[in-house]
């Protein structure tokens, strides 16, 4: 994509920042499948940043390989200085598909990190309940997976993310599961929390404007094999009311210029 396609009036482009993740030299290959090509990348401490691209850039596989979940064929992740070799508790992931124990009550749930890392039931169980209530779930905590709605599910998924106090989520696709009522509404939360939890949030999306709205930072990726083709970030202000910010002149240019960027890869 050529960066004279972005206006400056639109996006400010990134600056130096304190990164917490470090992506060097990262590539990755299925068989005969080049999925991803010597990215670099940085991602800001306490910041939320999108990977945004075609279907099959390497967006997911990227974000796989900094949860520790997949191996690259070459290149290095660091989280704080540390090398990745495998999933770790500075990391939390959450799946597009909820990945709930179907057994277990919302609390069970929200609280099974904190139950592998070996917490006490008492202490589990008063941080699971903190955090079943910072996503809107209170008074459902002994309800199991089958009687909630996938909105719903979603919520605990990122409520036991938030419950085991990784400094780093990463967000598969978190909300394409749901009807866009209940995205918006998950756009919200999302915006409130990254700023009450002051976490650092990566975030795979197919959505231009979800990316928008929701992200200090969008890294776009050309079609496979994936490589960084831009980095912009948004001067979206996201102090009014979001009804307003999604009809404003500002936030629909930014959207346009990056559709403009991204359609010549659409078949």
């Amino acid at each position: 994509m050529r960066a004279a396609a972005l206006r400056k009036d639109s996006l400010h482009m990134p600056q130096t920042v304190d990164s917490i993740v470090s992506v060097r030299g990262v590539s990755k290959t299925y068989g005969d499948v080049e999925a991803l090509r010597s990215i670099d990348l940085d991602f800001p401490r306490g910041k939320l940043t999108s990977l945004l691209g075609p279907s099959g850039c390497g967006k997911t596989t990227l974000l796989k390989i900094i949860a520790g979940l997949i191996e690259a064929n070459d290149g290095t992740i660091t989280v704080d200085g540390k090398p990745v070799l495998g999933p770790g508790p500075e990391r939390a992931f959450v799946f597009q598909d909820f990945a709930l124990l179907p057994w277990a009550t919302v609390l069970r749930n929200v609280a099974f990190g904190l139950e592998l890392r070996g917490a006490a039931k008492a202490e589990r169980e008063e941080i699971a309940r903190r955090y079943v209530a910072e996503v809107g779930l209170g008074g459902f905590e002994d309800k199991y997976p089958h009687e909630l709605s996938g909105g719903m599910r979603q919520r605990v998924g990122l409520a036991r993310a938030l419950a085991v106090d990784a400094e780093v989520l990463l967000l598969d696709e978190p909300f394409s599961a749901v009807d866009e009522q209940n995205r918006r509404k998950f756009q919200e939360d999302l915006i409130r929390l990254r700023t009450n939890q002051k976490k650092t949030f990566i975030f795979v999306t197919h959505s231009i404007e979800e990316a928008v709205y929701i992200s200090d930072r969008i890294v776009l990726l050309s079609p496979r094999p994936g490589r960084v083709s831009q980095i912009i970030e948004p001067a979206i202000d996201r102090s009014g009311d979001p009804d307003q910010i999604h009809r404003d002149r500002h936030y629909l240019d930014t959207v346009e210029e990056i559709w403009q960027g991204l359609k010549q890869y659409v078949d």
